[in-house]
């Protein structure tokens, strides 16, 4: 079981990555307008199922067509993503505004196309919901603990005060950085 002072061992070890980290989601709220909106869908499309490192590159050569007006398939051969990429920058206007009505807003990001059962949480967190994304880091370790990835998140957003969603993001950083192995759940020591 993660405990306070592992959380506090991993910000310490993770240094200004998890300052960046933390401020980032402390301050995450819903989009400000139909082109924010889109631009984080975009995001999360172009992450889904790839290292982040390898998407962000990926997200600016599609917001620079974008940007030139042109389809995100100019930057992206993936052409499932790109297509979805290209109907939401095209529909941006009417789906943020169906965003802010939507009773339930994990499940509005679900409706999108190419947002599926896990990236919805990944969206929805970027829009201010205070949930955890249960990707495979997160699952495993919430799998230790013989609990949902929400439940940890929250347990330990209880002992540190910061969102849940705050701390899904400093969890997932440590086990992309491997800070934690979420195969084993142990910590590195350094």
């Amino acid at each position: 079981m993660i405990s306070l002072a592992d959380f506090q061992e991993i910000v310490r070890q993770l240094g200004h990555q998890a300052d960046d980290d933390i401020a980032w989601s402390e301050n995450l709220g819903e989009p400000e307008d139909a082109s924010d909106f889109a631009s984080e869908a975009i995001f999360v499309i172009c992450n889904s199922g790839m290292k982040n490192t390898v998407a962000r590159g990926i997200y600016k050569r599609v917001m620079e067509a974008i940007d030139r007006g042109d389809s995100a398939s100019t930057a992206f051969r993936h052409t499932g993503k790109a297509a979805a990429i290209d109907a939401i920058w095209k529909d941006r206007h009417t789906l943020l505004g169906r965003y802010l009505v939507a009773p339930d807003k994990v499940e509005f990001c679900a409706s999108l196309p190419w947002i599926g059962n896990i990236t919805k949480y990944h969206l929805a967190k970027n829009f201010g919901a205070d949930v955890a994304k249960p990707d495979v880091h997160l699952q495993r370790l919430a799998d230790r603990e013989g609990c949902t990835a929400q439940a940890l998140c929250e347990r330990l957003a209880k002992l540190t005060g910061y969102r849940a969603a705050t701390v899904d993001v400093v969890l997932w950083r440590a086990c992309a950085n491997g800070v934690i192995n979420s195969r084993t759940g142990e910590i590195r020591r350094a």
